[in-house]
């Protein structure tokens, strides 16, 4: 494995690249990730610069994907003070008032949020590479943390219902990872989970969620492009969409990422 440095404000630190491997959004694709040495911790600042250049963290490593002649992974970022809800949301918002949020320390995670995350994992997730969950993998995974994480956990009186990691950042809330009932599906709590991470970050008076890659042309993250208006790093500028895009322009989006930019693909979907 070589090192890599890529071109941004944070060539101090140490960086690597991987081999090609299969990518875990697209079918019959390959993919690279560049990634910071994992035995240098890293501050909020720090993590919030890599951020803004399309880096996200898992356990402790933190990575961007690096793929030949493909660039569908956008990071994508909600500006939080001017987020507004659409009916769907704010229908799943009303369906859950009757839960209690608590943030709380990676760190203190008990046997509760562990058996929460392998039933998920389990009846959500069965078909996908972190199936068959396990403990070391679960404490590798979102309570190994080499930056200033924390849980924010939804709660119906004693009974634990979801839990987000999150990522502190100088501009917002990175939203690492969200596990929740698999039983309850009337309540919509991934996305209840996303806005509740809004609602913080809106009280903390920070700017944005991070809500990671978006990948236009894999259906099971399309779910971001409905958080709007929803910024993406294109090409290294972050730019705005301020509405849902149909899925013909999702497509389209996704096509132009497979090689290079036509002239006025965007036209009046992103200023």
């Amino acid at each position: 494995m070589n090192s890599y440095h890529p071109k941004s404000l944070l060539n101090d630190l140490q960086y690597y690249i991987t081999p090609p491997h299969e990518c875990s959004y697209l079918e019959k694709k390959s993919a690279r990730m560049v990634f910071l040495d994992p035995a240098h911790r890293i501050d909020v600042v720090t993590l919030s610069e890599l951020s803004r250049v399309g880096f996200r963290r898992s356990g402790d490593f933190v990575y961007r994907p690096e793929c030949h002649l493909c660039r569908q992974c956008l990071s994508c970022r909600v500006p939080v003070q001017e987020f507004q809800m659409n009916s769907k949301q704010k229908k799943a918002w009303k369906r859950n008032q009757d839960l209690t949020v608590k943030i709380t320390q990676p760190k203190d995670a008990s046997d509760v949020h562990y058996a929460l995350y392998e039933r998920y994992i389990r009846e959500r997730h069965a078909d996908g590479d972190m199936f068959p969950p396990s403990y070391d993998q679960f404490e590798k995974f979102l309570i190994h943390t080499c930056t200033e994480s924390f849980f924010l956990e939804l709660w119906k009186d004693e009974q634990l219902l979801c839990v987000s990691t999150c990522d502190q950042l100088d501009d917002g809330v990175s939203a690492v990872y969200t596990f929740f009932d698999p039983d309850e599906n009337r309540r919509s709590l991934g996305a209840f989970a996303i806005m509740k991470q809004i609602q913080y970050a809106q009280q903390q008076q920070l700017g944005y969620v991070y809500l990671g890659y978006w990948v236009p042309h894999s259906n099971k993250m399309n779910y971001k492009s409905q958080y709007t208006p929803l910024e993406l790093l294109l090409d290294g500028q972050w730019r705005r969409i301020n509405r849902s895009l149909s899925a013909e322009e999702i497509q389209l989006l996704g096509n132009s990422l497979m090689t290079t930019l036509p002239s006025g693909w965007n036209n009046s979907i992103i200023k």
